[in-house]
């Protein structure tokens, strides 16, 4: 799949990878111990990942650590600011604010939103 070193799926980037999982808290405690293994085995036995099965079974571990490692802010603001701001936005359109319809992608607005749901 990638012969070069300066490929996505190296050794290198994989130790980095993993590196920023446990600096984080996720790596042990969010990862189950067969994802831990198989990338462990994976930067210690290949420089370069050319296999489509391993690259595959990696890329699903990369994006539970990517999950994981998410910000709860910015996770909170995807999951109920979005579609809270979308949901207003609605509203107040049916209402007959035409200026409302902005609030749907207003990025602050979500944001606020978000912040106000999770302090309750």
């Amino acid at each position: 799949m990638q012969n070069s070193s300066s490929g996505f799926l190296n050794r290198a980037h994989l130790a980095k990878l993993k590196f920023k999982a446990i600096r984080a808290g996720v790596w042990f405690k969010g990862l189950p111990r067969i994802d831990r293994v198989l990338v462990d085995l994976t930067i210690k036995v290949a420089e370069n990942i050319r296999s489509l099965h391993l690259a595959k079974s990696i890329f699903v571990v990369l994006g539970k650590l990517e999950g994981l490692m998410e910000s709860s802010v910015l996770k909170s603001l995807r999951l109920i600011g979005r579609p809270l701001a979308e949901k207003i936005s609605l509203a107040a359109q049916k209402l007959g604010n035409t200026s409302a319809k902005s609030w749907a992608v207003d990025s602050s607005f979500a944001f606020f939103l978000a912040v106000m749901h999770t302090n309750r």
